[in-house]
């Protein structure tokens, strides 16, 4: 029995929590990891005890008396350090092990001790991690050269991500001042059978990792409903029904974008406040307040009978623990289905309840969307991540922190640690030499004989806090009220003095603006005037356009949906049966009329966005209405016919095409923080890696021709 491999104190802190039983994830992870030096992937679902599975054997397998960290815990959030550090220190006091939270907003004595006298477990972002390099690197060795585990939370979420290299990258600088190879413990509820593989690649030594997967699942309860709606406002007739729907339990309800969060947060708060309803209704999202946000969590955690309703975004998507939730709200299709998973696993926590998901559709794309993930979600498909393999801009960032951490390097050591560095295999070494070449003539580095020093222009980067972070922010201005901070707010030209704007489940109206402080004056709205909301972009998978196509041509019945989503679906399909598809792996409707012509691709947003691009090339104008998965090009349909066989020959002459793109529209690498400081043929070269899928979208149009409307 795994219990009885355990150490005692561990053994005695089970005991003392009343378990009866250790669970499937917990048992299998004890006896591996006390058994083997492998590196492990745990996969099951939310709030299947991943975190003691990972910690229960380590804390029983790690040697402690040894002076150094012992033990990494690296997290995607902030928030989810402080929830989990509790959870972890009450495990520690029965080994009397000292665990250190190390982010911006942590204690800064404890920190001081660790530098002392390193020890115990340290919770982290990876944010952390590099200012570490970049400020203390004579700390670095010392803290960390006896380090024997990691544990990677919420790994799915780095998974084809900037941050996700970034995080590799420090992994394997790290391994090579470790005295031991240390053992990586990766924990996801949500990874696609191909991205197995890329969660293996953090520990660095893919071949000595295995996954352990707990596929037992909750039973789930859902309810589709359908009101139809605009882009401005959710209508009041959902509004009223959601309200009746929650009011009576604890609840998340996750719209798609922050402005929505606010205007469904603000309207329910009034439709309580005018029936005599509870008042706990909040907005919990990235432009909201720090110490509003964790005001929430507190509450939502320890709020025992009491009714609440958090409207949020991805914020509470992960695995930040906000206590038992009744039922989960989705309003609009969820642009993944990791999303939902992760979703739909925040109700129904204690092992008795049923997950309980109750899906709004606002229009017929998203509600033929939703149906579409909910069951791919029943069919167990994960949609894989973009991973990128030549992560230029990633590996310029990382040169830059190697050379500033070590005050200057020499050159070839710099390439050499670069080459030799996991994040970065298949980036050989011209390509590196090359980018180094072109940060000594931008001045980011300054070449003194054989070494390298930051130069500079590169002094501008490295020493600002936004160096750390890898991801790009959008520039936003501080709403204040009273001399306290409410949030933040995206710069919008509709954000002017007199206008109303949502933010914290309240109406503000903006006193004054002062853009050179980037801040906003408010005070509460009394007026009726519409406020100003904000929303985001889309990157939808293949497959869930595709499994949106079958359900429009095959007329099966889900008895998920009422009869008012029946018949929307039914309209639906009717609208498409005058495209007679025989087969849908190979046939897409092309609409045919006497101003312009229409293709339903049905495929994911990267070949969308190339084949509209493909297009432009061709001289063929077109717009993509990434909703529908339709393109409208301005051609009668010999001309687009004629072009579209000939679209895979523009690839002989793309770099040109890309290089012209680049010129006309620089924001085309808004997607990366690094991607402008790089020589020309390199953000060519991203631009194929991250922006477009050039082979989704040749495969697409070599396989598929088209069925006209008849």
């Amino acid at each position: 029995m795994s219990y009885d491999l355990l150490s005692e104190p561990i053994r005695k802190y089970i005991r003392d929590k009343g378990w009866t039983q250790l669970r499937p994830i917990q048992n299998a992870a004890i006896s591996r990891i006390l058994s083997t030096d492998l590196h492990y992937i745990l996969a099951s679902r939310t709030a299947s005890g991943k975190t003691e599975a990972a910690f229960l054997p380590i804390l029983s397998k790690a040697n402690f008396d040894q002076e150094g960290v012992v033990v990494l815990y690296i997290s995607p959030l902030i928030a989810l350090i402080n929830d989990q550090f509790f959870r972890v220190e009450e495990l520690c006091k029965y080994l009397d092990v000292n665990v250190v939270k190390w982010h911006g907003e942590a204690n800064v004595s404890a920190k001081k001790r660790l530098l002392k006298n390193p020890n115990g477990i340290v919770l982290i972002t990876p944010e952390s991690l590099e200012a570490m390099f970049v400020n203390k690197p004579y700390h670095i060795k010392h803290l960390f050269s006896k380090l024997g585990f990691v544990v990677i939370d919420e790994i799915h979420s780095f998974i084809g991500s900037d941050r996700g290299t970034q995080l590799k990258s420090i992994l394997s600088r790290l391994q090579t001042i470790n005295e031991e190879a240390f053992k990586v413990v990766g924990l996801s509820a949500t990874i696609s059978d191909e991205d197995y593989q890329h969660a293996k690649s953090f520990t660095g030594a893919a071949n000595n990792c295995k996954v352990l997967l707990d596929k037992s699942a909750k039973e789930t309860q859902v309810q589709f409903k359908y009101f139809k709606g605009t882009t401005k406002a959710l209508p009041l007739d959902l509004l009223k029904d959601l309200y009746l729907a929650t009011k009576q339990n604890k609840v998340l309800i996750f719209p798609n974008s922050r402005g929505r969060v606010e205007e469904v947060a603000v309207k329910l708060k009034k439709i309580a406040e005018r029936v005599g309803g509870h008042a706990n209704y909040f907005s919990h999202h990235s432009s909201v307040d720090k110490s509003f946000r964790e005001h929430i969590e507190h509450f939502a955690k320890n709020s025992q009978q009491k009714r609440f309703c958090i409207v949020c975004t991805s914020t509470l998507e992960l695995g930040i623990d906000i206590g038992s939730v009744d039922k989960v709200v989705q309003i609009d299709a969820t642009h993944r289905i990791s999303s939902l998973i992760q979703r739909l696993g925040r109700s129904g926590r204690k092992d008795t309840q049923k997950s309980n998901l109750l899906l709004y559709a606002t229009n017929t794309w998203s509600l033929l969307q939703s149906l579409a993930c909910f069951l791919l979600y029943k069919e167990n498909f994960i949609e894989s991540s973009n991973v990128v393999t030549k992560p230029y801009d990633l590996l310029l960032h990382q040169a830059l922190s190697i050379t500033k951490g070590q005050s200057g390097i020499v050159i070839k050591n710099l390439i050499d640690q670069l080459d030799k560095n996991a994040a970065f295999t298949k980036i050989n070494k011209a390509e590196i030499t090359e980018i180094i070449n072109h940060l000594i003539e931008i001045d980011f580095l300054e070449k003194i004989q054989f070494e390298v020093i930051i130069g500079l222009e590169g002094e501008k980067i490295v020493n600002s806090r936004n160096f750390y972070s890898v991801f790009k922010t959008e520039a936003e201005l501080k709403v204040m009220h009273k001399g306290r901070k409410i949030g933040a707010v995206p710069y919008s030209p509709q954000i002017r003095e007199n206008e109303n704007i949502l933010l914290a489940a309240q109406i503000w109206k903006i006193k004054f603006l002062d853009f050179k402080s980037h801040k906003i004056e408010v005070i509460k709205a009394l007026d009726g005037k519409k406020p100003v909301f904000f929303g985001g972009n889309i990157n939808i998978h293949p497959r869930i356009r595709e499994k949106m196509f079958e359900l429009l041509v095959h007329h099966t019945k889900h008895s998920v949906l009422d009869e008012s989503c029946l018949e929307i679906i039914k309209e639906m399909r009717q609208t498409f049966s005058i495209y007679k598809v025989q087969n849908i792996k190979e046939e897409r409707p092309m609409k045919v009329d006497m101003l312009h012509l229409s293709i339903y691709t049905f495929t994911g947003s990267r070949i969308n966005k190339t084949i509209g691009f493909l297009l432009e090339i061709a001289q063929l104008k077109n717009t993509i209405n990434h909703q529908s998965s339709q393109i409208i090009i301005e051609a009668s349909k010999e001309d687009f016919l004629e072009n579209w066989h000939k679209l895979p020959q523009l690839s002989h002459n793309l770099d040109k095409h890309l290089e012209n793109l680049l010129e006309e529209n620089p924001g085309v690498l808004s997607f990366s923080k690094w991607g402008n400081y790089l020589p020309l043929s390199f953000q060519i070269e991203l631009l194929k890696q991250h922006y477009f899928d050039f082979e989704g979208a040749m495969a697409f149009i070599t396989q598929v021709h088209f069925v006209e409307n008849s």
